[in-house]
């Protein structure tokens, strides 16, 4: 059943032509900004890997990879479902050093997504990954980061609308970010789901980077999952904003500064992952291979819908879409690409 909602008399800020260059105009000028604000190079990313290497993105440990065989590799081929572990190890080989990172545009399918007015099963977001100091494994440094992608989220805002005069009866949406743990937003609202805990707390406070996610709380339950082996769960977090046209709160990027071995160590413990261990990466990582790093993702569409005020991701990508969603976004005058 679709769980697409379209709020009462939406309609598009632009029209499809305006749209397919506001798109393009957006895409350009932020990853101009977040290459400049971060210092970052631009790679090529893969679109698959070996199963065997361990590189490709658990995610919440639930979700079935898109896999297939091929006459002359051996073994599994997956289609990557995020480059979160593959972006360190390129790190290292491509020769990157302290203070420099990269990012990609990372194109990824992900069978079993429950498809919304934000979700698809195709994702598109900007994978980047930057060389850290240890000593730059604090929640400072991790702060400082999130404050200048806010800073590249609304520079590229005021340029777009400044191109596209049509979107000026948006709301803008605000560069100060405020910080808090998923343990601190249970305390606040102990009695709401964490979903529920986002909304209330995006809508009161704006622009928001929820920190600490993987974990279980006091409740006994973790906020969110997340994988054991690339983000470390005290160093993290979901970078949030208020979705005016929808009315909730609304993730435009996960992101964290990555584990150490003994993060690792652990978290692999805590997740009943320990098989994880024999894999090439893991292990790498375990003997203190790989460099130190911070990185995320950063959703392609989801922003071009934010800056956009698109009530459905389907008007900023083209992918497919069941029968259910297509007849309510036809009949409430919505376009899907």
């Amino acid at each position: 059943m679709s769980k697409t909602v379209i709020p009462e008399g939406y309609h598009a800020a632009l029209g499809l032509y305006d749209t397919q260059r506001a798109i393009g105009t957006i895409k350009r000028t932020f990853a101009d900004m977040l290459t400049a604000t971060l210092n970052l190079h631009r790679v090529s990313a893969p679109l698959f890997v070996e199963k065997s290497t361990g590189l490709n993105d658990d995610l919440n440990g639930v979700e079935r990879k898109v896999s297939f065989d091929a006459p002359e590799v051996p073994g599994i081929i997956e289609v990557v479902q995020s480059l979160a572990k593959w972006k360190r190890q390129a790190l290292k080989e491509y020769d990157f050093h302290v203070g420099k990172g990269l990012y990609c545009d990372m194109n990824a399918i992900r069978r079993d997504e429950e498809m919304d007015n934000l979700h698809s099963i195709y994702v598109d977001q900007w994978d980047w990954e930057k060389v850290i100091r240890e000593e730059d494994r604090t929640i400072t440094y991790l702060q400082s980061v999130v404050r200048s992608i806010v800073s590249a989220v609304c520079a590229t805002e005021l340029a777009v609308r400044a191109q596209f005069p049509g979107l000026e009866s948006l709301p803008m949406h605000s560069h100060e970010v405020t910080f808090i743990t998923t343990q601190e937003l249970e305390d606040l609202y102990p009695d709401l789901t964490p979903k529920e805990r986002e909304n209330a707390f995006v809508k009161a406070y704006g622009t928001t980077f929820l920190m600490k996610i993987g974990r279980k709380l006091a409740s006994g339950l973790p906020h969110d999952g997340r994988a054991p082996d690339y983000d470390d769960w005290d160093l993290n977090g979901d970078l949030l904003f208020w979705n005016d046209v929808l009315g909730i709160s609304y993730e435009l990027s996960s992101m964290g500064i990555r584990v150490s071995p003994e993060s690792l160590d652990r978290q692999l413990s805590e997740a009943g992952a320990d098989d994880r261990r024999a894999l090439p990466f893991h292990k790498a990582l375990l003997a203190g291979e790989l460099p130190y790093t911070i990185g995320g993702g950063i959703g392609q569409s989801r922003l071009c819908m934010l800056i956009l005020g698109s009530a459905h991701i389907g008007e900023v990508q083209a992918s497919v879409w069941d029968e259910e969603t297509r007849r309510r976004c036809a009949e409430a005058g919505v376009r899907l690409l």
